[in-house]
């Protein structure tokens, strides 16, 4: 898909008619009124000659708008099963209707319904871009060690078996038992990611420094630069804004989160060297040393993907959604370990209009974190 930043840099008129500079006069005329007719006055970034076929194929299934060849009146089209095209259109304005008013009435109910479905539609854009800002703004933690996955498998006598131990069940354990529980409990755990606090055994949960229990609200406190979990979440909130992202911005961060993987696994108790992972011996000094100096070349490499990823959910917003429903959206972290009340309130990230309209939480904003514990969606703190 094609990056939505030469929409935010150009106008839409001039895009129409420059990316066809090769056309004749008459032929950039008929492309320009199909592709404005096709975004309903808004344009995009056409990619010339694709068609149908290249839709779910070689280009990204969302977002693509096809925009035919106008049929002139006494010289229509031939009669196939596809119409011809110019092209295909991206413009994420276009995908989610940015060209119907949204007339402020709350005494129109379907106004107020579609209000309150599209600030549905940003809140997980608008949390992504927390998670981003808050992780850039942060001080990384260096000596975790990945201890997660060893917390993961952590099982002290008369402790229920771990229950996430049945995840990596085809992996053999390159050390023993004894030694994965020492190691954890050597100087116990510092695990910031909250994703990971559900896959601890239940025992591990106490020996963790950041809490037993966690709320998924928790990220935007703990979220950190230094995280290899952080660095592989990059694929899922990039995966996000497809087709609305710059296709080698997406590359790069499929191959920062595999570089994280990598890392992760090295680090953890089990074997994967049948697979081609090396072994990071964190349960030593000098392995310890060696994840050190690799999560921080992890790092650095990650803080440019991360920042451009930051930027691609800031233009693709602009773009897409009125400004009158991004109100506050740009202060949902106001630094590390701060928050904006006007935006976050009670614990909560919320989307809002500056008409007064109630907020869109999404559910998950409103759960808990336990070792062992439910999905966060099964899992919903009781709200008073």
């Amino acid at each position: 898909a094609p990056d939505p930043k030469l929409l935010w840099e150009e106008h839409c008129n001039e895009m129409a008619s420059s990316i066809v500079s090769s056309s004749s006069s008459v032929e950039k005329e008929q492309l320009y009124k199909a592709a404005m007719k096709a975004s309903h006055g808004l344009g995009g970034v056409l990619l010339e000659n694709a068609n149908i076929d290249d839709i779910g194929g070689t280009l990204h299934m969302r977002g693509g708008v096809p925009v035919p060849i106008m049929v002139e009146e006494g010289n229509p089209q031939e009669d196939t099963e596809q119409p011809q095209l110019h092209g295909v259109l991206y413009n994420p304005a276009v995908f989610y209707n940015r060209h119907l008013p949204l007339n402020n009435n709350n005494n129109d109910k379907d106004d107020k319904e579609r209000k309150q479905q599209l600030l549905k539609t940003i809140a997980p854009f608008q949390w992504y871009t927390s998670i981003l800002k808050q992780t850039l703004n942060s001080d990384p933690i260096l000596h975790c060690y990945g201890l997660h996955e060893w917390a993961m498998q952590y099982h002290p006598e008369g402790a229920d078996p771990p229950p996430s131990a049945k995840y990596q069940s085809s992996l053999n354990l390159r050390v023993s038992r004894q030694v994965i529980n020492d190691t954890v409990e050597r100087k116990g755990v510092r695990c910031t990611h909250v994703d990971a606090l559900r896959f601890f055994a239940p025992a591990a949960g106490p020996l963790n420094h950041h809490g037993a229990s966690l709320q998924r609200m928790d990220q935007l406190r703990l979220e950190q630069k230094g995280c290899v979990h952080a660095h592989m979440d990059l694929l899922k909130i990039g995966l996000k804004l497809q087709g609305f992202i710059d296709s080698e911005l997406m590359v790069d961060i499929l191959e920062v989160a595999l570089a994280a993987r990598k890392l992760d696994v090295e680090a953890s108790p089990y074997d994967a060297t049948e697979y081609g992972a090396g072994i990071v011996p964190i349960e030593t000094n000098e392995g310890r040393k060696v994840y050190r100096e690799r999560q921080i070349g992890l790092m650095q490499r990650a803080e440019s993907v991360r920042q451009r990823l930051l930027d691609a959910y800031e233009v693709f917003m602009k773009i897409a959604f009125d400004e009158s429903l991004l109100l506050g959206s740009d202060e949902f972290v106001g630094g590390r370990g701060k928050r904006t009340p006007s935006v976050v309130d009670d614990n909560v990230v919320t989307s809002k209009s500056n008409t007064g309209d109630g907020p869109y939480v999404a559910p998950e904003r409103l759960a808990m974190a336990e070792p062992g514990g439910l999905p966060w969606r099964k899992n919903l703190i009781e709200k008073s």
